[in-house]
């Protein structure tokens, strides 16, 4: 039961960026959909042969690319198809992308922790009840021009802070 356990915590932590990982590489959601199916079998069948102290996301997504290549090697009568290498290059600039992923999400943890009380109000308001902008102008008591404001300056603030953050990190 413990494989399994560790299976479902690795791939629930990287199922977001895989799923995004194929997606880039297959733009049909049905198609990319089936093959991140298919690609969570394989790495299930497969679990046994990872190592648990190398890199899962790097894993997955090896497996996630020989996935999509072999669709692609079955649809090749389709008329309008990237080349090869195409996909090859779009898969490592995506995976590139992905490597610092958690680094921007904790520096964004970390920004927002710097806001002001009703800065932080705003944002939770707009994206952790996923509210519109009029409820959140509605909520807060201000016009929806000035909320719409407040957003943009709160992003600004937090994108600076967060490159602020990578750099001082080395991450950017």
């Amino acid at each position: 039961m413990a494989r399994g356990h560790s299976f479902l915590r690795l791939y629930q932590t990287n199922e977001r960026r895989l799923y995004g990982f194929i997606l880039a590489l297959v733009p049909d959601w049905s198609e990319a959909d089936d093959l991140m199916q298919e690609t969570a079998r394989v790495m299930w069948s497969k679990f046994d042969e990872f190592e648990p102290e190398t890199d899962f996301a790097a894993w997955a997504f090896c497996i996630a690319r020989y996935q999509v290549m072999n669709h692609r090697k079955k649809k090749r009568t389709q008329k309008v198809q990237f080349s090869d290498q195409t996909v090859e290059a779009v898969a490592e600039r995506v995976i590139s992308a992905t490597d610092n992923l958690d680094d921007i999400r904790d520096a964004l943890k970390e920004c927002l922790k710097k806001l002001s009380e009703r800065d932080q109000q705003i944002i939770r308001s707009r994206y952790d009840l996923n509210a519109s902008i009029r409820t959140v102008a509605e909520h807060i008591g201000r016009s929806i021009d000035a909320v719409y404001k407040s957003l943009n300056r709160i992003h600004t603030q937090l994108l600076h802070c967060i490159r602020r953050t990578l750099e001082m990190e080395g991450s950017l």
